[in-house]
């Protein structure tokens, strides 16, 4: 498994894994994460991904050279949350290829993570979740060092800020 930073050429790669997530969670019967369409195939999710990549920096998991995962790191939240009232690091678009579940592709990106933040000399990192589906990814989360912070809902979309002191 390897990590790199990804570029403005990664988007096509980063796409290909938020689609297989999308088609993962849907075969989990979990369609209010990230809905049923592929974020390739809607134009403002696109440009959201194109945006986000662009206020941070992305990373991508490899694993034998194929694109396994991915999240960009921001010192900001995206548009719902407010932001920190210190210096902050912030996940966005973790997502990993529905191929490679099982493999801690997650597990590596968040401990990246946390050395990117401390590489920064940030000691807050904070990352957002769906709140659904019986809270099993902010279970997830927590069993990544992550403790929770605030609530949140966008429309009907319930969500969980978390956050880790690195």
């Amino acid at each position: 498994m390897k990590i790199r930073k990804g570029t403005t050429e990664d988007l096509p790669a980063i796409l290909a894994i938020l689609d297989s997530a999308v088609v993962w969670l849907n075969g989990k019967g979990i369609t209010a994460q990230w809905g049923t369409e592929s974020f390739s195939e809607r134009p403002k999710a696109v440009e959201q991904v194109e945006r986000t990549m662009s206020e941070g920096d992305p990373w991508i998991v490899e694993i034998d050279g194929v694109p396994a995962g991915t999240m960009t790191l921001t010192p900001h939240p995206g548009q719902y949350i407010a932001p920190a009232d210190e210096p902050e690091v912030y996940v966005r678009l973790l997502a990993t290829d529905a191929r490679f579940h099982g493999h801690g592709v997650g597990a590596a990106l968040l401990a990246h993570a946390a050395e990117e933040t401390r590489r920064q000399e940030i000691s807050l990192l904070r990352v957002d979740c769906f709140a659904g589906s019986e809270g099993r990814l902010i279970a997830y989360y927590e069993g990544q060092g992550f403790t929770r912070t605030t609530t949140f809902k966008v429309n009907d979309w319930p969500g969980q800020v978390l956050e880790r002191r690195v």
